[in-house]
């Protein structure tokens, strides 16, 4: 796994950066036809179906002006939390448990998909999960015909918990908004990636029918997730 900042140290780059730097980063994914990277030496079982299930919240659109503080645009118990970077991730209703690998831009200027397929990754040039801003944590669906981290991550529904631990001893605690698949054609990257006014995350990986001529899934799930609590 690779070094990551001190925990104590604040970003040099504004919330707009980050997310700029996310869009980019997943455009040039889709470019190349692939989110996540796949074995290809054999054929891969089929991921749980993944059906939209939830509706899309209302979140803050940017503006000219400057982001207002982060406790002014969510309840007390909601109120997102300082940069932390994430050290892994708990989804109790898939049975889900795994330490998270830092993923950054690589040398094809394309998000790094994790290394290890039964660990998830987290977007680090993005925002934090826990801090002002919508968090990314990718993981394969499946490697080399054995299911991945995410193999199961279509059956989330609406309210389901996902806990993410951080390097400063708080969990931040996510309840599942909305599940929904896309063709990888049409992924919603803005949808996925803007600048939002409170704590959010999301989660990635491939979903669909597995071509194995073109050694791919047809399709990306995506979870959305709010902030709606924490602990140490």
């Amino acid at each position: 796994m690779k070094g990551t900042r001190d925990d104590g140290e604040h970003r040099t780059m504004s919330g707009r950066r980050n997310v700029t730097i996310a869009v980019i980063a997943v455009a040039l994914l889709l470019t190349g036809g692939l989110l996540l990277a796949l074995g290809t030496s054999r054929q891969q079982p089929t991921p749980p179906p993944a059906t939209d299930k939830g509706r899309a919240v209302a979140t803050a659109q940017p503006t000219a002006q400057p982001d207002p503080p982060a406790t002014s645009s969510a309840a007390p118990d909601t109120a997102a939390l300082s940069v932390s970077r994430p050290v892994s991730i708990a989804i109790p209703s898939l049975k889900v448990s795994s330490t998270l690998e830092m993923l950054d831009l690589g040398r094809n200027r394309a998000m790094e998909t994790p290394r290890d397929p039964a660990k998830a990754g987290w977007y680090r040039p993005g925002a934090a999960p826990g801090a002002t801003g919508p968090a990314v944590i990718a993981g394969h669906v499946t490697w080399n015909g054995t299911p991945g981290v995410f193999f199961a991550l279509g059956r989330l529904d609406p309210g389901d918990r996902i806990d993410v631990r951080r390097a400063d001893g708080r969990t931040a605690e996510f309840t599942v908004d909305r599940t929904a698949r896309y063709p990888k054609d049409r992924f919603p990257t803005v949808e996925v990636y803007r600048n939002v006014g409170r704590a959010e995350l999301r989660l990635i990986t491939c979903g669909g029918d597995y071509s194995k001529k073109d050694s791919r899934y047809t399709d990306n799930v995506v979870v959305y997730a709010t902030l709606t609590g924490s602990h140490t």
